[in-house]
């Protein structure tokens, strides 16, 4: 049984789009392959922007934190064995003002911690998580991929890759708000089981 990562971050809920479709993407792998499927919602449980204090708990020694210090410390242990513990990360994203949501790169900080998801080498900074699958279903209410306004496929690839997660696979449903947006979301949902099985 392979254990699955689910993480949403869309302000519209269970209604949104990208929800929609990780939702049934996530039952496909139930369905076709048995798998155990954990949510973490970022939208509906919202993380604080990372602070100074954090930063300064993750530094302090272990024996020497203070009891708020290990229950900042305990935020991002938490996420983070919820990616270690994953085989595949399905990744819900909608794409805000070109980017990603504010949520979500809240939750990327306290993902990327040296020593724990990355080390500093010789010869720059190196990935500590391996063999899990990334599948991102990116939302679009326009038309970005391939253009330069397309910020958020880079750096989500670039973040991942940072971690060690370099087999990152992305489903694209773009113009929602244009005249074709239904054709182009019917489009995405039948490349979910293609995805599952790829």
């Amino acid at each position: 049984m392979s254990n699955i990562l689910l993480i949403k971050s869309s302000l519209n809920g269970e209604q949104s789009k990208s929800n929609t479709l990780a939702n049934q993407l996530a039952e496909q792998f139930t369905t076709l392959q048995n798998a155990n499927v954990i949510t973490r919602d970022i939208a509906a449980e919202p993380l604080s922007h990372l602070s100074q204090a954090e930063i300064g708990a993750w530094m302090t020694p272990e024996a020497d934190r203070s009891q708020a210090q290990v229950e900042l410390v305990n935020v991002s242990d938490t996420l983070i064995n919820e990616v270690q513990n994953s085989d595949t990360l399905i990744v819900a994203i909608p794409m805000y003002n070109f980017g990603v949501p504010s949520t979500f790169k809240a939750w990327a900080d306290r993902i990327a911690r040296a020593g724990i998801t990355f080390k500093y080498t010789e010869t720059g900074p190196l990935g500590l998580l391996e063999n899990k699958r990334v599948i991102v279903v990116a939302t679009r209410g326009g038309m970005y991929q391939g253009t330069e306004k397309d910020s958020q496929t880079q750096f989500l690839k670039d973040f991942f890759a940072f971690i060690g997660l370099t087999n990152i696979q992305f489903v694209y449903a773009e113009g929602l708000n244009m005249p074709n947006g239904e054709q182009s979301f019917s489009e995405a949902q039948a490349k979910l089981e293609q995805v599952v099985n790829a």
